[in-house]
């Protein structure tokens, strides 16, 4: 005897048979269960209506973290993929790719303005490489108007990265 899995549009259409107090304890009862389906109901909920503001809260908890960061590279890389898990979070919760962007591309300002210079650890040096080959590939993703624009702050980013760290060359991700 097996469960059967019904999909989304099943669910749609059962969802939309439903009273609108039987809905709200549908979504109570999701959000008791899982943190992340409460912080995604908040945010809708709260949120949503000002992704900017949203948007600057997240990259000020970013940056808190940050400048919280250990000295020690196998615990610096250690918190920086928490700070990675958290904005991957808040990116999903948003859904615009433009937010991703944006809060990768200050993960990646960050991550030159606090992370030492003599950087030997290649964990360490590996998650910005990957996080700047991401952001070039969600650049391609866009309209021209908008990969225009990313593309000149991706650029400096680039070039602040390459005077900072003797083992990043930005020619190797230049748009």
């Amino acid at each position: 005897m097996s469960i059967t899995a019904y999909g989304l549009q099943d669910i749609k259409k059962e969802i939309q048979h439903l009273r609108p107090e039987q809905i709200t304890e549908l979504c109570l009862r999701l959000a008791r269960y899982k943190k992340e389906n409460k912080e995604l109901m908040a945010y809708l909920l709260f949120e949503a209506d000002n992704e900017s503001a949203f948007l600057e809260k997240v990259k000020a908890e970013a940056g808190f973290m940050f400048s919280q960061l250990p000295v020690h590279s196998y615990n610096a890389a250690k918190s920086m993929r928490k700070i990675l898990r958290l904005l991957s979070k808040y990116t999903k919760f948003t859904g615009s790719k433009q937010a991703e962007i944006d809060l990768l591309m200050n993960f990646c300002n960050n991550y030159i303005n606090y992370t030492d210079r003599k950087v030997s650890y290649k964990p360490l040096r590996l998650i910005l490489i990957r996080q700047v080959i991401k952001i070039k590939a969600l650049i391609a993703k866009l309209h021209e108007d908008l990969q225009y624009d990313h593309s000149q702050g991706f650029n400096a980013m680039l070039e602040e990265a390459e005077t900072k760290f003797p083992w990043f060359y930005k020619h190797d991700y230049a748009l």
